[in-house]
């Protein structure tokens, strides 16, 4: 199910909460929307429990019934910092993006954590003109939602960058001097030669990391979206692991890790994360 923004529907008007998150009295702002973080497929409704706070300045998050066992986490945001304007010129502050995403998903994990439900996490500013709007979009997609709980049911994401070590100098061992043209030739392509064979080495023990994790998984899916201007990780990718095995591929990881560093690679574990890039169907982008 794809995670997409959608701004308000005109002609709407927003469904006011009854009270600021802050002071508990009524709102004086005119237009508040719904924001959506997650959906949760659970027979019982999922505890509200030491739920995080949500988005800075929005209200507390809480759980609406989406029809068969589904459960909308939800929270009321003002249009006045989240609206379309507001939010365009926000976005260029990457220290509040930062903050929103962290909100975002501390709400998404805390559902994320019971056993006895499955989660389809929302893309970030993912918001409907109110909460009657929201549960009709969900229901609209129930079969969408379904596929994407069954793929996601038990798993949960782990996320596994590859980086190529910077190569450093030997202050032991210098360059030794050449004394001729055809020397000083033959030691620079000495030198290309090593730097290539390093690469290679680094590239292919990326390849390898993936191969060896991959069977563990139940899916795995490389993403190759680097920021422009940033160094290109050699793997870049992301597994959704049976919440069983979670323990076997740990230990995988461990030893990918210890592979690449001895190929001259760095190889970062993150996780276990909701599973935010196998939302979309396999070949499609998150």
């Amino acid at each position: 199910m794809p995670r997409q923004t959608r701004r308000p529907t005109s002609g709407r008007r927003a469904t006011l909460p009854s009270q600021t998150p802050e002071s508990g009295e009524p709102f004086a702002a005119p237009d508040w929307v719904t924001y959506l973080y997650s959906v949760t497929r659970s027979a019982k409704k999922p505890t509200l429990g030491r739920v995080p706070p949500g988005l800075p300045g929005g209200t507390t998050p809480k759980l609406i019934p989406g029809g068969r066992s589904l459960w909308l986490a939800v929270s009321q945001v003002p249009l006045d910092r989240y609206g379309p304007g507001p939010l365009e010129a926000s976005l260029r502050d990457l220290d509040w993006v930062s903050q929103v995403a962290v909100s975002h998903e501390a709400v998404v994990e805390h559902f994320a954590r019971s056993r006895a439900a499955a989660v389809v996490p929302m893309k970030l500013f993912t918001m409907f003109s109110s909460e009657d709007r929201a549960v009709a979009e969900m229901q609209a997609r129930r079969e969408q939602i379904d596929d994407v709980l069954a793929r996601v049911a038990g798993c949960e994401e782990w996320g596994v960058r590859v980086m190529r070590r910077p190569a450093r100098a030997s202050a032991s061992a210098p360059e030794p001097q050449a004394r001729t043209g055809a020397a000083f030739l033959a030691a620079r392509k000495q030198h290309r030669d090593a730097a290539r064979a390093s690469i290679e080495m680094a590239a292919g023990a990326a390849v390898s990391v993936f191969d060896e994790l991959s069977p563990i998984a139940k899916d795995a899916r490389q993403r190759r979206d680097a920021p422009a201007g940033t160094a290109a990780p050699l793997l870049d990718a992301a597994f959704l692991v049976p919440s069983a095995r979670r323990a076997k591929f740990r230990v995988a990881a461990r030893r990918a890790a210890k592979a690449c560093a001895e190929a001259g690679a760095e190889m970062t574990l993150t996780g276990p994360w909701p599973a935010y890039n196998f939302v979309q169907p396999p070949g499609e982008r998150a």
